[in-house]
């Protein structure tokens, strides 16, 4: 299996931190987040990895190639544009191999994802793509309905409720953990790089004419160290 590494983002919500180095390279229990995510898709039999930088690139690039890796790392620079979830997979296409999934993974969500399960999961449920989701409080959840198909989004808080199929009263809302995982055709229906573009709309809307589904992890199995508390909170986490 290959991977891609979501590594480019600002990391905002943690200044003033990241005013001096990536979001990638902060630290949680002595090891960067980067590190801690390579290790861990190794671990679980990942055998070709890519990441996208911007924030720091050059630090995050110095950094890689500051050590021997048990796997090829490849790398996707958005030094000039930071296009976001989905424009950064676009741009990415060309590193990865076509006839493979692709686990897509934030670098500051740290889980107990058994990468196996999933893929199980995914190859069962001949879906275009499975994506990692959990039973918690949040202000925006992926909807799916009783086949597991992603069918709509709801935003909480502005009471907004997108749908892609038919609409239905009867459906799980559930949080979207920051990794999927993806055929490699999935690729080819994401828009152009024109501009950035989030990767949830573009899940959105491939899934009125393919089918999507979802893989649930419970909740305490994942946490998004992307925010100040949280960080703290993964210094304590059992990391595998």
């Amino acid at each position: 299996m290959q991977a891609f590494i979501l590594a480019a983002g600002l990391g905002t919500r943690l200044k003033p931190l990241t005013n001096h180095i990536p979001k990638a390279l902060v630290d949680v229990q002595g090891t960067p987040l980067l590190q801690i995510a390579i290790d861990n898709l190794v671990r679980q039999g990942v055998t070709r990895i890519v990441i996208n930088i911007h924030h720091f690139a050059n630090l995050v690039r110095d950094y890689l190639n500051s050590r021997e890796w048990d796997v090829p790392i490849y790398v996707s620079d958005e030094s000039k544009l930071l296009l976001d979830t989905g424009g950064g997979l676009k741009k990415a296409e060309s590193l990865f191999r076509k006839n493979e999934p692709i686990l897509i993974h934030n670098v500051d969500i740290l889980s107990h994802l058994n990468i196996s399960l999933l893929e199980e999961k995914h190859t069962n449920s001949d879906s275009l793509a499975t994506l990692v989701v959990s039973k918690r409080e949040t202000s925006r959840y992926l909807l799916f309905d009783k086949d597991d198909q992603l069918t709509g989004w709801r935003n909480k808080t502005t009471h907004e409720t997108k749908w892609v199929r038919n609409p239905i009263n009867l459906c799980r809302e559930l949080a979207f953990d920051g990794i999927a995982l993806i055929e490699p055709q999935l690729l080819n229906l994401l828009p152009a790089i024109n501009q950035p573009y989030s990767i949830i709309p573009a899940y959105l809307e491939i899934a009125r004419n393919h089918r999507i589904n979802y893989f649930e992890l419970p909740a305490q199995d994942w946490i998004d160290v992307g925010k100040p508390e949280t960080l703290s909170q993964a210094q304590q986490w059992k990391l595998f």
